[in-house]
């Protein structure tokens, strides 16, 4: 008896699922074959339809910020090859720059060359004396090139100064702004006569010029060629104070040097012996 409940149970089971099997395939067949969507289908797609695109969106997203990643290091790398390719362009505009004023200088300097007497000897200025008790510089000419202590040292601009000791390689130029340098000049267009020496401020000082002499600011001094050192001619700088002083026979007359002492890189030298001013 208990086995024939037993199989009674599984065949209304068995029965009951088979119903409700072809129930939902009715239901589907039924749903497809309308081509419409009841109202569990309309809110699943909608929660689907959600989630799907809020995952586009940010997928969208990381995909933007990792693109303008990329991009922003691209960006870097090409201003950085800019910026190097602006820094060998400047470099390169300041070398040019350097060769063309060199080439000026050097141009005035050999038509300066051509116009002094010779034999004349160009210099390069590669340093100065560290020492404290003269103003001079050293170049790279020497005894071995003929050069010998006393010989005059100029520049396009005008007198630079003397030579005051030499090696066989390289001589030392004592500057006419040094105060045991003395330069005899004239005043142009008075012709007035008169000695130059240094000062301590790195400028030139006019003496000896007496009182009643018309000496104004501005006056061109350039060299009298006496005492045999410097050609005549040459300039020395301008007038830049003249003073009359109730002491004392001789105006007190300050002078601009016609040389930028400063800013010297070659000079000549002129092959001529002749003994340093005391």
């Amino acid at each position: 008896m208990r086995k024939k409940n037993k199989r009674a149970r599984l065949i209304k089971i068995f029965l009951l699922g088979g119903v409700l099997f072809a129930l939902f395939l009715i239901l589907v067949v039924s749903t497809v074959g309308r081509q419409e969507f009841n109202a569990s289908h309309k809110i699943s797609l909608e929660l689907i339809g959600r989630a799907q695109a809020a995952t586009t969106d940010v997928t969208d997203y990381f995909k933007s910020v990792w693109t303008d990643y990329v991009a922003l290091w691209g960006v870097r790398e090409e201003n950085k090859r800019l910026r190097e390719e602006l820094a060998n362009c400047r470099a390169a505009r300041n070398e040019y720059r350097e060769a063309v004023a060199t080439n000026i200088r050097l141009t005035k300097l050999l038509a300066l060359k051509e116009s002094l007497p010779p034999p004349v000897l160009t210099a390069r200025i590669v340093g100065k004396d560290p020492s404290l008790w003269f103003k001079t510089v050293i170049v790279d000419r020497g005894s071995a090139d003929g050069v010998k202590k006393g010989m005059p040292a100029v520049t396009v601009e005008g007198i630079v100064g003397q030579v005051l000791d030499t090696s066989p390689q390289f001589s030392k130029i004592l500057l006419a702004t040094d105060p045991n340098s003395a330069i005899d000049v004239l005043i142009q267009p008075s012709r007035i006569q008169g000695i130059v020496k240094g000062r301590n401020d790195d400028g030139l000082e006019l003496q000896y010029v007496l009182k009643n002499c018309d000496v104004r600011k501005g006056d061109q001094i350039i060299t009298s060629g006496l005492g045999g050192v410097f050609p005549k001619g040459l300039p020395v700088g301008t007038v830049s104070k003249a003073v009359r002083d109730r002491r004392g026979m001789f105006q007190k007359i300050e002078v601009a040097p016609a040389v930028d002492f400063n800013g010297l890189e070659h000079l000549l030298i002129i092959m001529k012996e002749n003994s340093l001013a005391e």
